[in-house]
């Protein structure tokens, strides 16, 4: 039965690209699926001796002659086959599983090295439906299917040998049935790629769904959404089960054509060869050994079929992967001796920042964020930012942590180029508070050293003391080691905001960022970071985007920003009294915190 092996379409992804890819994953396990094959083909010889072994028993019986010795060479023929093809079974399965961790391991690896304008136009869930269950379908594609395609269509062709020593008349009527099934089911082989890959696109659209509802689970409950969102992962699930019913139906229709070409093959043998039986053409023994290698045809059969199954199961998921590879991914450069993460130069000094003429926009269809933005922060001391929403302050810090590209201009740290810095030196050497502050699931302990994995003890005592957080630590149950919960859930507000200003901290940053690190702190807390700030302001650089007066009116010099660029550059009092925007601003927008 001759099947077509044909990539999907729908995939845009080359043929060629899809077989170099499974070869990819393939080439590093290829002693482990020779040994497979070898003992699948071992396994398959000791059953093509069987229908010969029968043969003999009936000559046996027809003269009368003794049969014992033909049972025990059929029985140990039995028993032999069946220790070998588990064997083999078990190396293939266990290859399958390397085949992918592995992928797991270098789609993981390429994933979090993405580009953020790369993952802000992806769907994190489907991402992580490509590593979990993409990969999952390499299982068999990569292993099982290549010794399946191997062996079967070796004992396919050796079957048909011996059956044409057998009887070649015989032999022709078995081939032309089984040509003219195998036709039809190579017109099936591209209906379940095409199947496989929408149904892996819509399990793609459940992770998607529920990452979103998780990631916002309070505000689903708060606005009493809960039915709204389960009908809509309802219909992504539904959508996943129609199209994997359909690529079942089509499998299913493939593997039920290898028992219908067997049994019109049968038919047909038995009707002509009882003819030709009757008519002295060839002898029963012979007619009973050829019919016993027809019904031997099943399993190479199915094998050639199943691994034209797999390849195409595959191939949906390998496209799937490879569109995932394609996106575009950081360099990061590591220097250091071990490997390990890059750590900021010691006695590197306060780092400073300059910006020239730097034009961004996200995308080429979004309006521009910065038109021109020039600046300079001299080492040491504090540069706050203010302006309306919208003027692009927090823009700044990820064209300064390489996050973006400018589109026109320079960002210079040091003098030098942030383009021209390694990037993992480059954000080794800074502290970056986000302004929703995250904090990953773990211990406290674990969010504390992000950013510093080799921190001590005694460091560690000292952040939490300048960030307020002892007296959070002695209260909790397990101190240091206590699970925050998802995405810090608990945790106040406030004490996230502190848990991100220690981690940076810990790091001990030439360059400290805060977008507003403390928008969400009681006046208290407020009060005793906002010393924190400027004590480590009088250490090394420190740039704060921030709308409460009270920290604005700290900063050495203050940026007022508006559309996309700088408007004024001075004190607070410099500003209130040269610059309209900023002293409305000082008047309205910080009023509330003076």
């Amino acid at each position: 039965m001759t099947v077509a092996l044909e990539t999907p379409a729908a995939s845009g992804v080359p043929a060629r690209q899809v077989w170099r890819a499974l070869y990819t994953h393939f080439r590093p396990h290829r002693a482990a699926v020779a040994v497979g094959a070898v003992l699948a083909l071992i396994g398959a010889a000791s059953g093509l001796a069987q229908p010969l072994a029968a043969k003999a028993l009936v000559d046996r019986l027809g003269h009368d002659e003794p049969i014992a010795s033909i049972l025990l060479v059929l029985t140990a023929l039995v028993v032999f086959g069946t220790a070998v093809d588990a064997l083999g079974s078990y190396i293939l399965e266990r290859t399958a599983e390397s085949v992918v961790l592995a992928a797991r391991r270098s789609l993981i690896g390429r994933l979090l090295r993405l580009r953020l304008p790369e993952v802000e136009k992806t769907q994190p869930g489907d991402l992580m439906s490509r590593i979990t269950s993409d990969t999952t379908l390499l299982r068999a594609v990569t292993t099982q299917s290549v010794v399946s395609a191997a062996t079967g269509g070796l004992s396919f062709v050796a079957t048909l040998v011996l059956m044409g020593f057998m009887d070649p008349v015989l032999l022709g009527v078995t081939v032309g049935v089984i040509v003219l099934i195998g036709g039809a089911v190579a017109v099936l082989m591209p209906r379940i790629a095409a199947a496989t890959r929408r149904s892996q696109e819509a399990v793609g659209r459940i992770s998607t769904v529920l990452e979103r509802a998780f990631g916002a689970f309070r505000t689903i409950k708060a606005s009493g959404a809960e039915e709204r969102e389960t009908a809509v992962v309802d219909e992504a699930a539904r959508d996943a089960w129609r199209h994997g019913v359909k690529s079942a139906k089509w499998q299913s229709l493939a593997g039920s054509s290898i028992g219908l070409a067997v049994q019109v093959s049968f038919l047909a043998v038995l009707g002509i060869g009882g003819a030709r039986v009757a008519s002295g053409a060839t002898t029963v023994s012979s007619l009973i050994a050829f019919l016993l290698f027809l019904f031997y045809l099943i399993e190479p059969i199915s094998k050639l079929v199943e691994a034209a199954t797999q390849f195409q199961v595959g191939s949906a998921a390998v496209s799937r992967i490879l569109e995932a590879e394609a996106l575009e991914t950081e360099e990061l450069r590591v220097e250091t001796p071990t490997g390990g993460p890059a750590a900021p130069a010691e006695g590197g000094g306060p780092a400073s920042v300059v910006f020239e003429d730097v034009a961004f926009r996200y995308r080429d269809d979004l309006p521009a964020v910065h038109r021109g933005v020039s600046f300079e922060v001299p080492g040491r001391g504090m540069t706050a930012f203010v302006g309306p929403s919208g003027a692009g302050k927090t823009t700044l810090f990820g064209l300064i942590e390489r996050f973006y590209e400018p589109a026109g201009g320079r960002v210079l740290v040091d003098g030098r180029d942030v383009r021209e810095w390694p990037l993992a030196e480059l954000r080794a050497s800074i502290g970056y508070v986000e302004q929703d502050a995250p904090v990953l699931s773990g211990t406290l302990r674990e969010n504390l050293t992000f950013a510093a994995p080799d921190a001590g003890e005694e460091e560690i005592r000292r952040v939490l003391v300048r960030a307020r957080l002892d007296a959070l630590v002695e209260r909790l149950p397990d101190g240091l080691d206590t699970m925050v919960g998802h995405r810090g859930s608990k945790l106040s507000g406030g004490e996230r905001q502190r848990v991100a200003i220690a981690r940076a901290l810990l790091r001990r940053p030439r360059l400290l960022l805060l977008d507003e690190a403390t928008s969400q702190l009681d006046a208290v807390n407020e009060l005793a970071l906002r010393d924190v700030v400027a004590e480590v302001a009088r250490e090394t650089t420190v740039l704060v985007v921030a709308h409460r007066l009270s920290t604005v009116t700290l900063a050495d010099r203050i940026v007022v920003m508006e559309a996309g660029r700088v408007r004024a550059v001075g004190t607070h009092a410099e500003l209130v009294e040269g610059d309209a925007l900023y002293g409305e601003l000082a008047a309205t927008q910080f009023l509330a915190t003076t």
